[in-house]
């Protein structure tokens, strides 16, 4: 367990300091404060929960960075696309336009299917696993509103994992090792780590989740997932439609 969470973070320092020396500049974001930061710490986490969940088991590994490259995908070609939410997405899907979330939306989700057969042998088993790493995956790039806040999100849900064994303590060692290596640069705002980032741990973690879990707490956390994610979307509707503004109040009562 130390030793995968240790490698996976070696892994992302190595990452963070050379794309921060070679990256180019398209790789730049204003984060909510205006401030130009790099997306360096996205790739960076990515590959190295990849290669820690490569380690467990190598197709979780392809999983992982599948879902980290749906978020470059959306961070590189999204970048200008105002568009938020799922039903925004499919929206503009029923219309014609393949838009780079609706690519993100079906590609996480075909990672988690993928990385859900590789843990589970039942196939209602296989499909709730699918469900439940893919709608990780999601919620984690939710909530990457605040320098931070996704990592850390990672790093508490990921703690509960390292007290089981196997498969699940390994798969949570992995995504928090990678968390926790690029927590300073993201909470310092030197580095954020967007869709890429968020996608790959929340990918990894939901791996975690679905190795330490029965068909009754798969059940329960893909409910749990689908919830938060109907309600992020309302939250990020009523971000942009100032007639939503009782959602928003709701989701931020203190300002």
């Amino acid at each position: 367990m130390i030793v995968r969470a240790s490698l996976t973070a070696l892994v992302a320092r190595a990452g963070i300091t050379g794309l921060r020396a070679k990256a180019p500049d398209h790789w730049q974001r204003k984060n909510h404060a205006g401030r130009t930061v790099g997306l360096h710490a996205g790739p960076a986490s990515a590959v190295a929960a990849a290669a820690g969940a490569a380690l467990v088991r190598p197709g979780l590994g392809a999983a992982v960075l599948a879902a980290g490259a749906c978020g470059a995908y959306d961070d590189v070609v999204g970048a200008h696309d105002p568009r938020r939410g799922f039903r925004a997405h499919m929206s503009a899907l029923r219309h014609g336009e393949v838009t780079s979330g609706a690519v993100k939306l079906f590609g996480v989700g075909a990672a988690g299917l993928l990385a859900g057969a590789l843990l589970k042998e039942r196939a209602v088993d296989k499909v709730l696993a699918g469900v439940v790493i893919a709608g990780t995956a999601h919620v984690v790039n939710l909530v990457d509103v605040r320098p931070g806040r996704a990592v850390g999100v990672v790093l508490a849900l990921g703690a509960p994992g390292l007290l089981r064994g196997g498969v699940a303590r390994e798969l949570s060692a992995a995504a928090m090792g990678a968390a926790a290596a690029v927590l300073p640069d993201d909470v310092a705002e030197r580095s954020m780590i967007g869709d890429t980032g968020a996608h790959a741990l929340g990918a990894a973690l939901g791996a975690a989740v679905v190795a330490g879990n029965g068909r009754a707490g798969l059940v329960a956390h893909a409910a749990a997932l689908v919830a938060a994610t109907v309600y992020g979307d309302k939250v990020s509707e009523a971000a942009r439609n100032p007639g939503l503004a009782h959602i928003r109040a709701a989701a931020h009562p203190c300002g």
